[in-house]
């Protein structure tokens, strides 16, 4: 253990020493951090991103969307859905649609009415 004259000495000696450089909280991350994390193969399809695809470019066999409001659950096969809605329909809005066409949450107010369509991974 240190005694208290050694602390303050090794303190005094931290103090003078440049500490090493740090990117302020707000400074931008460079540009090589945002090309490595788009390099990383954990960066591919995000939700949001798959919600924006047509039926024709989603590789999944089976399309899963439930309901916030009333926790329904509705899945139907990437085929099926290009069959009904067209290989150019976009996945957001079909979800949508499917859940629409069998919603119980109607109060007359367009805010309200509808379901709130959460998109899940089967």
């Amino acid at each position: 253990m240190p005694t208290p004259k050694q602390m303050e000495k090794l303190a005094a000696e931290a103090a003078r020493r440049p500490s090493p450089s740090t990117a302020a909280p707000e400074a931008p991350l460079p540009a090589e951090y945002w090309e490595s994390v788009l390099r990383d193969p954990r960066a591919g399809t995000t939700g949001a991103q798959m919600r924006q695809r047509c039926l024709s470019e989603i590789q999944r066999h089976v399309l899963r969307v439930s309901c916030r409001r009333c926790e329904r659950t509705l899945e139907i096969q990437t085929a099926d859905a290009v069959r009904l809605y067209g290989r150019n329909a976009v996945w957001k809005d079909v979800a949508q649609r499917l859940l629409d066409n069998t919603c119980q949450q109607r109060t007359g107010r367009h805010e309200e009415d509808g379901c709130w369509p959460a998109f899940e991974t089967p």
